[in-house]
């Protein structure tokens, strides 16, 4: 069942892992359809990316594949937790785990408020 819903929705990065390469410059969008999620994200040290995934209940799993700075392409994996912030706005807790380099960490992601 698919209670929350991303489509349309912005968030921008709240708190990075040292192992992470997104920052508070990076932007992602997210397309929802159902249970299926898409988002395209940059910003920062990361020149595009894309995510795609789905969502059940409150449990975002995804993976995801960008172009960083630097011109390489790095991915992984994450399974995130989406709530709602006392303020009312969506925070994504994302727990990622590269699949093209050593490590994970936790990413915290929080919606763009008011919309844009």
């Amino acid at each position: 069942m698919t209670s929350i819903d991303l489509d349309g929705v912005t968030v921008f990065v709240s708190a990075t892992d040292d192992l992470g390469v997104v920052d508070p410059e990076t932007r992602l969008t997210f397309r929802q359809n159902g249970a299926r999620v898409l988002a395209r994200y940059g910003g920062g040290r990361v020149r595009r990316g894309v995510l795609v995934g789905g969502i059940d209940g409150a449990v975002l799993t995804f993976r995801y594949l960008q172009v960083e700075d630097s011109g390489e392409i790095h991915g992984g994996r994450s399974t995130c937790d989406v709530r709602r912030t006392p303020e009312g706005r969506l925070r994504v807790v994302e727990h990622f785990r590269w699949t093209t380099r050593d490590g994970s960490g936790t990413n915290v992601f929080d919606e763009v408020y008011p919309p844009a």
